[in-house]
């Protein structure tokens, strides 16, 4: 049976409360008057010409979509706020953690911390994940507080629902533009009432606030996000991160992330801190993991490289999979790997029509013939981080994976070796053949190689392409890191400047790698990326893939004939090099009939290959996420032309105007959701950040500030 939601919608009532909330959602409040079920056009923009902000969806007059939503996600409340004719009522510092209490580890005593728990249900349909968290706040303490929390999600989440969930009423956030959320939340926090807000960091990291949670009290926020699943070498892999490696900031930088002890909060300088707990502490909090898997296909094997799990089968294509433990520490990434049965899957193409367009997504697989061209000498770089985060199993991986490559080439080929901390150093002044001798100096340069200082990896960027290059060989350079760094930016507009005709291949190193550095290196100098956890032999099976991959031509100068398919803004802009093993992600809009096939033109090892491509799996009814994750593509495009181009000021604009129209978290939009039922009792004085434990595998001692 559907929920049927209170439609109450507040106009104005003649005066403006300056610094005053109109509540109440129920029908409590009587000296407001409610408005008709559905606003005019006309009503809502003098509502907004007012400041006042409703909490619908949409265009004007389109209240009455808004309760068709909250009616199917049992949402009970409506809340309209009236901004402040005020000057800014932001309080001034930010109040220290000296409440906070943790679990001490040879006590065994539990005393928890404002994020209690964090509950995870994925839905994967083929593959395209639509994945649920929930944050359980509560406030253990004898005061009012407001919670803070800094977390990692997916970079290409498409974060399109907010709720707020206070007993048994919920409270759905509105997305709007940044500022003008933290506004809001600001002066909902000043006048007491509760309030949460979402904003991104980064690509990859959020943090929520959660505002006036009295002594005793529980809130719970929940976020929606989807994301397409990457392929990579014969399995879909679903990736959840669960934590934010601490990051190394140049000196100089301000727009960091900075890593700091919990005691420690406002020393490190950046815009963003996460404090980490200390040696021997762990906070309550904890985390359970449901993915219900729908393959549309038979599947072949479900596993978890990171995490012990229980796989329930429902036939040949279902299967429910959940964290053995039902209360695991959030301390590593959650990584799923499902198999098809088969010989493999084929290019698909999916769609999704309604009101706003028609969009598709196109999966598209290499020609199996690249694997049959002989190729030509390549010449390896090996970058290799040595930085104190990489102290101990990371680099003993790291150092494993390039004496694996080494041991494989042939003479024909040549290498170079370069290692970044504080500063760099390299095992010769240019690439050499890899010979026997060469290679045997090469793997003694490499076992003596010792962790310890910074990760100053744009230096590391800037010799890799700074040696001269014999144009006969194609040159690959392999970054081998964990990827904790502040200053992104800064990497992938020298990766785009000094590229060239070479390739960045990464390798993201440990339990929670920078998975949105590693992704945008490899995308932007055209190669591909592999993630290696903390397992030595699964080690060996990522860097057998990657030798696989460079043994074979890559299918380059991609042009695609759409055979009567008329596409337009299509993401990536430009089709990256198809290599084995590693299928290519297209999204975009469209228009006409769909084609039973494409045309795929383009260049491997200097010989044009041109072939036919028949698309499996079309569907127009199935596939409603493609709308949110265009959109969301898109604004990563978006984002990165601001870092690589002149005319960047003009993107922000741009990218709000995307996430507005389609209800997605940016760099420039937020959610914000108010309880506009009442204030407490006594307002928050004090913020209590919520500290996280160091990634598995990571030594505190020399990441930490």
């Amino acid at each position: 049976m559907m929920h049927t939601p209170r439609k109450i919608v507040f106009t104005l009532v003649g005066v403006v409360l300056a610094g005053g909330l109109l509540g109440c959602l129920s029908c409590a409040e009587k000296r407001y008057k409610p408005a008709p079920a559905a606003l005019s056009a006309d009503e809502a923009k003098a509502l907004h010409a007012l400041g006042y902000l409703g909490g619908y969806v949409g265009e004007p007059g389109n209240a009455e979509g808004l309760f068709d939503s909250m009616a199917r996600g049992g949402v009970d409340e409506l809340w309209v706020l009236v901004l402040p004719r005020l000057s800014d009522t932001a309080r001034e510092g930010r109040p220290s953690s000296g409440i906070l209490r943790t679990l001490d580890a040879d006590s065994g005593e539990v005393l928890p911390v404002p994020l209690q728990h964090a509950d995870v249900r994925a839905s994967i349909a083929g593959s395209i994940a639509t994945v649920l968290v929930e944050q359980r706040f509560h406030n253990p303490f004898d005061r009012t507080i407001e919670a803070e929390y800094v977390f990692p999600l997916p970079d290409d989440a498409a974060v399109s629902d907010f709720v707020m969930v206070i007993g048994e009423r919920r409270i759905r956030g509105v997305i709007r533009e940044r500022e003008e959320a933290e506004q809001i939340y600001r002066e909902a926090l000043r006048q007491g009432y509760r309030a949460s807000l979402l904003t991104e960091e980064r690509s990859n990291v959020f943090t929520q606030r959660v505002a006036n949670i009295e002594p005793g009290e529980r809130i719970d926020v929940q976020l929606t996000y989807f994301n397409r699943l990457p392929f990579t070498d014969g399995a879909y892999e679903f990736a959840f991160p669960m934590a934010v490696g601490p990051r190394y900031n140049p000196a100089g930088s301000s727009d960091g992330i900075g890593a700091v002890s919990r005691e420690q909060l406002g020393t490190s300088g950046q815009s963003t801190e996460v404090p980490y707990l200390r040696p021997g502490e762990r906070s309550g909090h904890d985390v359970s993991m449901t993915v219900d898997l729908n393959a549309g296909v038979a599947l072949d094997a479900v596993t978890s490289t990171t995490h012990a799990v229980d796989v329930e089968w429902d036939g040949r294509e279902k299967a429910t999979v959940r964290l053995t433990s039902r209360a695991a520490i959030p301390d590593r990434d959650f990584i799923l790997r499902y198999e098809i049965a088969g010989s493999g899957v084929a290019s698909a193409l999916f769609t999704h029509e309604d009101e706003t367009g028609r969009y598709f997504s196109l999966e598209l697989h290499p020609p199996g013939r690249l694997e049959g061209l002989d190729r030509s000498p390549r010449e390896l770089i090996f970058v290799i981080d040595t930085s104190g985060s990489m102290s101990g199993v990371p680099l003993d991986i790291a150092k494993r994976a390039v004496a694996s490559v080494l041991n494989r080439m042939t003479p024909d080929d040549t290498f170079q070796i370069i290692r970044f901390s504080n500063d760099t150093s390299s095992f010769g002044r240019s690439p050499v053949p890899a010979t026997e001798q060469n290679v045997r100096k090469g793997l003694t340069y490499v076992d003596r190689l010792e962790s310890g200082g910074g990760t100053e990896m744009l230096r590391g960027i800037r010799a890799a392409l700074g040696f001269p290059h014999e144009p006969e060989r194609l040159r690959l350079i392999t970054f081998l890191t964990d990827g904790f760094i502040g200053n992104e930016a800064d990497i992938l507009a020298e990766i785009q400047r000094g590229l060239g005709s070479s390739r960045i291949f990464s390798f993201g190193i440990g339990s929670s790698p920078n998975r949105f550095l590693m992704d945008r290196m490899a995308f932007l100098g055209r190669g591909a990326v592999a993630y290696v956890g903390e397992d030595r032999e699964q080690a060996d099976e990522v860097v057998n893939s990657f030798f696989e991959r460079i043994a074979h031509p890559a299918l380059a100068e991609i042009e695609i004939d759409w055979q009567g398919m008329e596409v337009e803004e299509v993401y990536p802009a430009r089709v990256p090099d198809l290599f084995p093993g590693r299928p290519v992600l297209l999204t975009g809009r469209y228009q006409g009939a769909l084609p039973s096939a494409i045309r795929l033109s383009g260049r491997a090892e200097g010989r044009e290959i041109l072939v036919d491509v028949p698309i499996d799996g079309q569907s127009t009814a199935e596939h409603p996420a493609l709308r949110n994750l265009w959109a969301r593509r898109k604004i990563s495009e978006l984002a990165m032309q601001s870092l690589l181009t002149s005319d960047g000021d003009m993107i922000p604009g741009a990218i709000k105007d995307v996430a507005l129209d389609h209800g997605l978290m940016s760099a420039y939009t937020a959610f914000v959701a108010v309880d506009a039922s009442g204030p407490v009792a006594e307002p928050s004085s004090a913020t209590v950040p919520v500290p996280v434990s160091v990634p598995h595998g990571v030594r505190r001692d020399t990441t930490i500030e």
